[in-house]
């Protein structure tokens, strides 16, 4: 089954793949509540041979496909929210909702799903089997993939789980993974440092916030650097820094934020109580307090061995040997596809999209308004989301 005919079957089907691509892509939705999109795959997928099942929490949907005979169980996923970022002008498919965008390719990683939906229907009578085919809102920090499983949808578990991910910024129809750590964990803090604040011209009169949250930001840096191991992937950014009303008062308080990135958990858990640490006694350190909120985001992505294996087997039989690369080290984003990792062996892997020919280190990234999808990779994806099914449920993880 692992031929180029499945990408030539996949590729028979762009009109739909792209066509439900745009349709999501001019209506894009945000957070757990994406009904349009749901109804928009639902509609597409309406004549094939699938039974559906609903979350209560959120709009996620799983759609199973029962193959000739009993087998193992695989399952495929796909995202379906968007982001509040504005879309500039000039595709013909463009956001029609002001301040939403399809700008992390989510559209794609449906259409693609729908049309490995369609393509293994076509199949059923070759395969033993269930495939289930998850439909996720809420990926953008809003898990989710964990209210899903909360909700029973991925019950019963299957044995194994694959997704993709498109990357504007990487080679045209290239797929790549890498066994263990895939992506970072993620989560948020919240600084705040409270003082007493007074006229800006008799700041000895007052407990300043203001210069002790900037040495905040320097210490924080310095913890990274001087207390984890320079070979260790810690990442601590600081990207919100607040505090005053006027230019001529000294405000009682003044807050930061970031995000924080590892890729285990020791990491993880130590830099909790390390930045809670440096932001108390830094602030003591300048006459203020200050306390620290930490928002728990998603867990390690973590590919098992066997199903990068088996990716690589598929990608390279899809598109000979230029069809993958091996990804040396982790991305610091995060995905909370981790979610479904953490209960079942499984793996996701990255599709270019550059346009083909095109300098694609010269390409705008994923989350900027002005990245560019070359549509004709997606087929590609189609047939890899498909032929990793395949693979699965006739070879297990022989």
């Amino acid at each position: 089954m692992l031929t180029n005919d499945l990408l030539e079957s996949a590729r028979g089907l762009s009109a739909n793949i792209v066509g439900l691509r745009r349709a999501i892509h001019a209506e894009p939705e945000l957070g757990l509540y994406t009904p349009a999109t749901l109804a928009k795959v639902r509609e597409a997928l309406a004549d094939l041979p699938l039974t559906w099942r609903e979350g209560t929490s959120c709009t996620g949907a799983i759609a199973t496909l029962e193959g000739a005979k009993p087998g193992r169980r695989v399952l495929l996923r796909g995202d379906m929210d968007a982001l509040p970022i504005d879309e500039p002008a000039g595709l013909a498919f463009a956001s029609q909702i002001p301040g939403q965008m399809h700008a992390c390719g989510h559209d794609t990683h449906t259409a693609m799903l729908a049309g490995a939906a369609r393509l293994l229907c076509g199949m059923r009578g070759e395969f033993s089997g269930t495939v289930d085919f998850m439909f996720q809102p809420g990926e953008e920090g809003h898990h989710g993939a964990r209210f899903m499983i909360d909700d029973g949808l991925l019950d019963p578990l299957p044995e194994a789980a694959f997704a993709l991910h498109i990357m504007p910024n990487a080679p045209f129809g290239v797929l790549a993974g890498r066994t263990g750590p895939l992506m970072a964990a993620a989560d948020q803090f919240t600084i705040t440092v409270r003082g007493r604040g007074g006229h800006a011209s008799m700041p000895h009169d007052c407990a300043d916030p203001v210069p002790a949250a900037a040495a905040i930001v320097g210490a924080i840096q310095a913890m990274v650097t001087r207390r984890f191991n320079a070979t260790s992937a810690v990442v601590v950014t600081v990207t919100q820094l607040t505090g005053g009303s006027a230019h001529n008062v000294i405000p009682d308080t003044a807050s930061l934020g970031g995000t924080i990135r590892t890729l285990t958990q020791e990491n993880r858990a130590r830099v909790r109580v390390l930045i809670a640490e440096v932001a108390k006694q830094v602030a003591r350190a300048y006459g203020v307090e200050a306390d620290c909120r930490i928002d728990e985001g998603f867990p390690v992505t973590v590919c098992d061995a066997r199903a990068a294996r088996l990716g690589k087997t598929v990608a390279t039989s899809i598109g000979g040997k230029g069809g993958w690369r091996d990804l040396a080290d982790p991305i610091m984003g995060a995905e909370d596809f981790a979610y479904v990792l953490e209960k079942v062996p499984g793996a996701m892997f990255f599709l270019g999209v550059a346009g083909e020919g095109d300098d694609w280190r010269q390409c705008c990234g994923i989350h900027s308004p002005r990245m560019v999808v070359d549509e004709h990779a997606l087929p590609t994806g189609t047939a890899m989301l498909a032929g990793c099914a395949l693979e699965f449920l006739e070879r297990g993880w022989d």
